[in-house]
């Protein structure tokens, strides 16, 4: 066989099988395609698009799916914020209410002023360090340090201080609630912006204790008790609480403080 057919017959039977896939690929596009709901996709568009999962679903589109779908909260989206929020409703033909703005703060103010058991030499993660007695720290209740919400956080809105305390920037925070998630003791939590006085330590061991190992932890003495003319503060377990609901925000439970663990911020 001459050349110039051998070459002719090769490229008839490459586009037939070129054309014989391309075939196949429509037919199967029909076949299984999947129909999507518009309201989805142009919820979806409106959505960050940074899939971070603090909505509790596995991203934006899941989110989107699931608004639009089976009634997930208007407001499910913390990064995108009440302004998307909006948006989703203007589409699904809903009305949003703005909430209070909520950012996670500290509850623990050891970090450098509470004592170490152990020089601790390994993996830099909060819950590895925990795995080791309960953590390198004296007291069980407080801040590892050790950066689990740092590298929790997708938006850089958290660091670790000097004082070996996280410092949240609430200019880079979305309250999307990644860092208090991964904190393995539980010290960072939600407050409003309207809450000004909040008690910086978790722990309900006995005053003689939190002495011995933290300068700054809450020892149970009840002077903010005392202090309090609307019965706002109260000592349970040897730990100070506020009642936001009741509290002023005079600060005379942070004056009397002998422990500098209550803040006004």
């Amino acid at each position: 066989m001459s050349m110039p057919i051998l070459l002719i017959q090769s490229m008839a039977t490459l586009g037939g099988l070129a054309l014989a896939i391309g075939v196949m690929l429509i037919v199967a596009s029909k076949k299984f395609k999947v129909d999507v709901n518009p309201l989805v996709e142009e919820v979806n568009e409106i959505l960050p698009g940074v899939n971070c999962g603090a909505c509790g679903y596995a991203g934006c589109a899941d989110f989107a799916e699931h608004v639009v779908e089976d009634n997930a909260p208007l407001t499910g989206c913390p990064v995108g914020g009440f302004d998307v929020a909006k948006e989703i409703g203007g589409i699904l033909g809903q009305e949003v209410s703005e909430g209070e703005a909520e950012y996670p703060y500290v509850r623990c103010e050891g970090g450098v002023h509470c004592v170490d058991r152990f020089n601790y030499e390994g993996i830099e993660d909060c819950k590895a360090v925990m795995m080791l007695s309960e953590g390198e720290k004296g007291c069980n209740y407080g801040c590892m340090g050790r950066g689990a919400c740092v590298r929790a956080c997708p938006f850089d809105a958290i660091h670790i201080g000097d004082d070996r305390l996280p410092k949240i920037n609430k200019n880079l925070c979305t309250s999307c609630g990644l860092c208090i998630e991964s904190c393995p003791n539980d010290i960072l939590v939600f407050a409003k912006e309207s809450e000004k006085v909040h008690v910086v330590c978790m722990s309900h061991d006995k005053g003689k204790t939190v002495k011995a190992v933290c300068e700054n932890g809450c020892i149970g003495c009840k002077l903010c008790e005392k202090a309090c003319p609307v019965d706002a503060v109260h000592v349970t377990k040897f730990l100070a609480e506020i009642d936001q609901e009741k509290c002023i925000s005079c600060g005379k439970c942070v004056e009397k403080c002998p422990q500098g663990c209550i803040e006004m911020r």
